[in-house]
């Protein structure tokens, strides 16, 4: 019996129009579009699929992407296609929230538009992060620790922020990402290439974020999740934080709240869906970046991604 999963991509795969022909398409997709403006408090259709600035700044990034997903969401859902579990990377995993059932749309929208707005708040000025190809994570966890625990250089001057690096995403078994203070993540990202790293490529990012730079962000969410309501647990979701099942509504905020500056553990819960018979992955927003991340782990299960309307047509005709 197959078992098929809904993917949730995070932030970084955003463009203008995406999710447009869904609206035009789809009444359900454009109330999810209506849904997010009343949230945000201003035109996220207008930042979607209009020409502007602010598309990638990670303050309205955020809410602009979850309404892409959650509106190609309502689509699938419009068509019947249903998932035995679910789950999201960073951002995405609000999305999973809502095909969970544990979060409706209005509420996932009103969080995060403040979650971008606090970690847009809360990036420091000399954080930095990095993509580190081809070598072991273990590895990678241990330059961090050995790098943070050697402290800063002794002409590093000019920081305000605590000398911190670690890993911020389990992408892949070829993709680790490390975050931090600036020359600490550059210092990080040398000593992975001497260690056999094929290459440590920096993110054009705008902070360092999933790392403890970034907890006072995580405890303002917290606050801001005390105010919406967690639903029983439709469908099985899995948490970033720790790769595991989340099912009692009482697990998600703190989850939440603590994954604003956590690893992303993304290459585990994909690893945890397959040993449990997953063999169907479905990724629904803009981008394959998480279809890729499967493949890389097992090439012969379904990999399906949905980001345009004639991709869904395309899978229902299958």
């Amino acid at each position: 019996m197959s078992k098929r999963v809904f993917m949730f991509p995070g932030q970084g795969s955003q463009y203008i129009g995406m999710a447009k022909d869904f609206y035009d398409a789809y009444p359900e997709s454009k109330e999810v579009f209506e849904k997010a403006s009343a949230a945000a408090g201003f035109s996220v259709e207008q930042l979607c699929f209009e020409e502007n600035e602010k598309l990638n700044i990670t303050e309205y990034t955020q809410i602009c992407m979850l309404a892409a997903e959650a509106a190609i969401y309502a689509a699938v859902v419009k068509e019947g296609i249903t998932c035995d579990v679910t789950a999201g990377l960073s951002l995405g995993e609000y999305g999973a929230l809502i095909a969970s059932g544990a979060m409706t749309m209005e509420d996932a929208f009103k969080v995060v538009r403040k979650r971008g707005m606090f970690m847009q708040a809360a990036v420091p000025e000399g954080g930095a992060m990095a993509a580190i190809l081809n070598l072991d994570p273990a590895v990678v966890a241990d330059v961090c620790k050995e790098v943070q625990e050697a402290g800063p250089a002794a002409d590093a001057n000019g920081y305000t922020l605590p000398y911190v690096v670690s890993v911020a995403n389990y992408n892949s078994p070829v993709q680790i990402v490390i975050t931090g203070r600036e020359d600490a993540v550059k210092k990080a990202s040398d000593i992975c290439v001497e260690r056999g790293a094929r290459r440590a490529v920096p993110l054009k990012v705008s902070g360092p974020f999933h790392s403890a730079l970034l907890e006072g962000a995580g405890k303002q969410l917290g606050e801001v999740l005390e105010t919406v309501t967690v639903n029983d647990i439709k469908v099985p979701y899995l948490a970033n934080v720790n790769a595991d099942y989340v099912t009692e509504a009482a697990q998600v905020k703190p989850l939440l709240t603590a994954q604003v500056s956590s690893s992303v553990k993304w290459q585990q819960t994909l690893e945890r869906l397959l040993a449990d018979g997953a063999d169907e992955f479905v990724e629904i927003g803009p981008g394959s970046t998480l279809t890729g991340f499967v493949k890389k782990l097992n090439k012969d299960v379904k990999t399906v991604n949905i980001e345009k309307l004639e991709d869904l047509k395309a899978y229902l005709e299958a």
